[in-house]
């Protein structure tokens, strides 16, 4: 069996930040929003009924933990996190994953949602690497 992977396509804008429990957590590189990407690692999972009903507990006890660490990360930038934004979309990239985003009035989207809009600002190379940190706590 080969080992867990998530799909390339989550290589061209976010980086890894730590394996949890159950999923694998990558950091989306836009500095205009705290923003982490859990993915499941469960083998063609491209639903959240594709999990078992303990997988699907253990991805609601880690998308909690997410949002504990996006209003972290967002302290850390000076972004404080006034809503959370978590969705499980799948419409580009099929493997099951779920995005947990820190959102403010000010965020320069607020309130429309953050997918596909606007270019991206990809964080400076070491705030990148120290913010990465968060994630695996």
């Amino acid at each position: 069996m080969d080992p867990f992977a998530p799909d390339p396509a989550f290589a061209a804008g976010s980086v890894f930040v730590a394996d949890w429990d159950l999923c694998h957590v990558r950091l989306q590189d836009d500095a205009r929003f705290p923003w982490l990407i859990l993915i499941p690692r469960v083998d063609d999972a491209t639903e959240l009924d594709d999990l078992s009903e303990g997988d699907r507990v253990r991805l609601m006890a880690e998308i909690v933990r997410a949002g504990d660490r996006v209003r972290s990360l967002g302290s850390a930038l000076g972004q404080v996190v006034e809503k959370l934004n978590v969705a499980a979309i799948g419409n580009v990239t099929a493997q099951l994953h779920v995005h947990v985003v820190g959102r403010r009035r000010d965020d320069g989207l607020w309130p429309d949602p953050v997918w596909g809009r606007g270019p991206s600002a990809p964080y400076a190379a070491r705030l990148r690497t120290a913010l990465e940190s968060l994630g695996s706590n």
